[in-house]
């Protein structure tokens, strides 16, 4: 039968309470330290050097030839930002609006009366249940979507005006710096069809009430003018050839 020996190795740096008792009579040499390997240090990375006066100045002229490019391009990246930025900010201002804003009676002062004086507020006096102010409504919803830097509020008619009668609904009021600009009174105001073009039109007859925020003054409305009856001759034309197509098919 074969002879086994075994040899126990205890961690490294490890002993016995016997090997202890020894080296304090002086019979064992003193225990020699842990191994501990030296710290890890990276290697610098060269692009995560700060790209200042002092790190262009220790370039070679090869050297910073070859990073001619990037540097250009660093710059292009800062300038794009900033410019990126300042349209982001700009779009955050003109975009004040963008839809039609629930009111009632004591919000009226604040909302549309003073309002600041560059803003032109487009107020709908309506009732729940009536089908000329839903269309209506609807019209001025896309348009508050077309022009957020105009004002849209929406108030029931009676919380405006105690008594007023609903055969005059629905009821448009246009208010610039506190002031009534023009009234529309009933959906025929706005011709035989209610459309977002054909009330923008109406809306913008004299006054440049309907701003994209891009434009402003005349140029505003007949930017607006301009672009709503394109729109309405391209939904006319639509219109027709489908209304073609399904004589055609029949």
């Amino acid at each position: 039968m074969a002879d086994y020996h075994f040899v126990y190795k205890d961690v490294e740096g490890a002993s016995t309470q016997w090997d202890d008792i020894q080296r304090k009579l002086g019979n064992l040499p003193e225990k020699p330290p842990p191994f501990k390997p030296p710290p890890f240090i990276p290697a610098e990375d060269e692009d995560s050097k700060p790209k200042d006066k002092s790190w262009i100045d220790s370039k070679t002229q090869d050297e910073l030839e070859d990073l001619e490019d990037d540097l250009e391009d660093d710059r292009f990246l800062e300038e794009y930002r900033k410019k990126r930025l300042a349209e982001m900010k700009e779009a955050v201002k003109v975009a004040k609006f963008g839809s039609i804003i629930p009111i009632s009676g004591p919000d009226f002062i604040r909302e549309v009366s003073q309002a600041p004086p560059d803003v032109w507020v487009v107020v709908l006096l309506y009732k729940e249940g009536f089908a000329a102010c839903e269309l209506l409504m609807k019209c001025l919803e896309e348009l508050a979507r077309r022009y957020p830097a105009t004002k849209f509020v929406k108030i029931i008619s009676t919380d405006c005006i105690p008594n007023y009668p609903d055969c005059n609904l629905p009821t448009l009021l246009v208010y610039n710096n506190g002031a009534v600009k023009a009234n529309y009174v009933g959906l025929h105001s706005f011709g035989r069809r209610c459309t977002p073009e054909g009330v923008a039109l109406v809306l913008c007859q004299s006054d440049p009430v309907l701003n994209d925020g891009q434009t402003g003054g005349d140029s505003s409305r007949k930017s607006v003018i301009d672009g709503e009856s394109k729109r309405l001759i391209e939904k006319f034309v639509t219109e027709q050839e489908n209304a073609d197509d399904d004589s055609s098919s029949d």
